[in-house]
């Protein structure tokens, strides 16, 4: 499970460091893919085998389906981490989350996401009041 949030920087070569709590999952292998608010999605492979027969089954018929299917794993690119835990982030991803040299790293359970530290400072300060507020259950049978 990835959990917890990590500060690496983008090296001129477009790699970073992953998170030392993170190599166990993602010292195999892992898929980079767009991910929603434009942060980049981390998956271990096997995850990502998981996420994609759950696509595969999205009926062909549907335009949204398919829509989300071709965004979604247009983007993808397989990575193997090498010695010193690096990872290349491909410059389109790069691009479409609009990272700099200051990045976060957050765990999001089944993933890890790779956000630029600004877009991701001002989503967290947007969703931390709501979240801080909520009233009602969102995901239910959690509180």
């Amino acid at each position: 499970m990835f959990l917890g949030t990590y500060a690496p920087k983008l090296d001129e070569k477009g790699r970073i460091v992953l998170p030392a709590k993170f190599w166990d999952e993602l010292s195999s292998g892992l898929v980079l893919t767009r991910g929603q608010e434009r942060c980049i999605y981390v998956f271990p492979n096997r995850e990502f085998e998981q996420v994609h027969e759950k696509i595969r089954q999205a009926p062909v018929t549907s335009k949204t389906a398919r829509d989300f299917l071709r965004v979604f794993l247009s983007g993808a690119h397989a990575e193997v981490p090498d010695k010193q835990r690096r990872v290349t982030i491909p410059a389109a991803l790069r691009q479409y989350a609009g990272l700099d040299r200051e990045l976060t790293v957050i765990g999001a359970g089944s993933r890890a996401e790779i956000w630029d530290t600004a877009a991701w400072e001002a989503y967290y300060a947007e969703q931390e009041a709501e979240f801080s507020d909520v009233s009602e259950e969102v995901i239910p049978g959690l509180f």
